[in-house]
């Protein structure tokens, strides 16, 4: 790739840079379709129905191509009407102001779960239900405070070495859990995304020394395109004292078309990145996530996953064990479970902080170490991640520690500089 010096960077970086509708290009560009023509002829019978049904006028190599998924999403209740029968329920999360996250679903990922009733997991994920409009105790729109952490537009800097770059307001689905409620889908001047703020947020990270490590988020970042995307890893590169870089995506899960040849070129320019990618469900990991996850892999990206426990959804052991086996198998390490943010409208997706600790519980031991993440609770007004884990410790005597086991079983192990004169 041919560099470009700074000052014409800069001068790019000064185009529009706002990501929303009008921004995925009518025009199919080279490169935009993930695999080939006899590849997506193999879809399954249920997918060639759904979109045969509902985008007839529609190929198999639009459904593999992520702008004319971009571009064809669900984002109303007349759409979804059409495609979904929907429930009282679901009707009602849009009466009066309606829910104050938009809707946004790719085809893709809507036919993982079209005909699958009411309860689906991954529906009750992206069509709002009236609990959205309630707002319970402990609730905020900005439960980790990240606006006041934020010095400049779209930069949060809650830990000394690393800084949060939200890159982008829009996402291929939004999630009805979204922690970002107040950012993600909206169109506030005060969360615009443009050439500006994320000059000022490379200039800050260029001020302050401290920071080795860049987390990419938003919104998602890799629905931005590939200029764009290529434009902020190279300016964030060329800051000597930045050591890593990371991109917090879910698109493997509902957009996998978007990881394409082209795509994984820039990428791999820019080692050491690391990806964190949003998983929920087993249901997920479909051949074009599997794909999507096999081109980052091989592109020397390493793979983490992050889940959160989420009430009638995963919250079962058997679910999280069956999906962090799964994605090992597709070379992603499970890394954080969360407990769910206390965000506005989100009551009806959390469960209690023991749930979590007693599937984490029926997780270690019982499964490989590769497959157990890390069960953390982002403490609301800005605490970070705080590891938070089931009791191991029995107690101590002068010459021992005791221990459970995951049997529940107990072994000492000698310790006796505990002891003091």
């Amino acid at each position: 790739m041919i560099e470009k010096n700074t000052t014409q960077r800069e001068a790019e970086m000064r185009r529009d840079i706002i990501q929303d509708d009008d921004d995925v290009p009518l025009e199919e560009e080279p490169g935009g379709s993930q695999t080939s023509e006899e590849d997506v002829a193999k879809q399954p019978s249920a997918v060639s129905f759904f979109y045969k049904r509902f985008f007839p006028e529609s190929g198999p190599a639009d459904h593999q191509n992520w702008k004319w998924q971009t571009r064809n999403s669900i984002k109303d209740l007349k759409q979804l009407t059409e495609i979904f029968t929907l429930t009282d329920d679901e009707v009602s999360a849009f009466s009066n102001s309606g829910v104050s996250l938009p809707v946004r679903i790719t085809p893709y990922y809507a036919s993982l779960f079209y005909g699958k009733g009411y309860d689906n997991p991954l529906r009750k994920t992206m069509i709002p239900r009236k609990d959205e409009l309630i707002v319970s105790f402990g609730e905020s729109g900005d439960p980790l405070c990240e606006d006041h952490m934020t010095p400049v537009p779209n930069i949060v800097h809650r830990y000394p070495d690393r800084v949060l770059f939200l890159a982008t307001e829009f996402c291929g689905a939004y999630c009805r859990y979204c922690t970002r409620h107040r950012l993600v889908g909206q169109d506030h001047d005060e969360f615009r995304f443009n050439a500006l703020s994320w000059d000022l947020g490379i200039k800050y990270i260029e001020s302050h020394t401290e920071i080795r490590d860049v987390i990419i988020s938003g919104g998602d970042p890799l629905t931005l395109d590939d200029f764009k995307i290529n434009i902020l890893l190279s300016r964030l590169r060329a800051i000597p004292h930045v050591e890593i870089i990371r991109i917090g995506t879910k698109v493997p899960a509902v957009l996998p078309q978007r990881i394409t040849p082209r795509l994984i070129d820039i990428l791999k320019n820019y080692h050491p990145l690391f990806m964190s990618l949003h998983f929920t469900h087993p249901d997920e990991i479909t051949p074009e996530t599997s794909h999507a996850c096999k081109q980052l892999a091989d592109a020397g990206i390493p793979l983490g996953s992050q889940t959160v426990l989420l009430k009638g959804i995963n919250n079962d052991y058997h679910v999280l064990k069956d999906l962090y086996h799964k994605l090992l198998k597709i070379r992603v390490r499970p890394y954080y479970l969360y407990q769910c943010d206390p965000v506005e409208g989100s009551a009806h997706f959390r469960t209690p902080v023991q749930e979590g600790l007693d599937i984490m519980a029926h997780l270690r031991g019982f499964t490989s170490g590769y497959a157990v993440p890390t069960y953390v609770i982002d403490a609301p007004g800005g605490g970070g991640k705080i590891p938070i884990l089931p009791e191991y410790v029995e107690g101590r005597d002068n010459d021992y520690v005791y221990l459970r086991n995951f049997e529940k079983k107990v072994f000492k192990y000698p310790d006796p500089s505990h002891k003091t004169d």
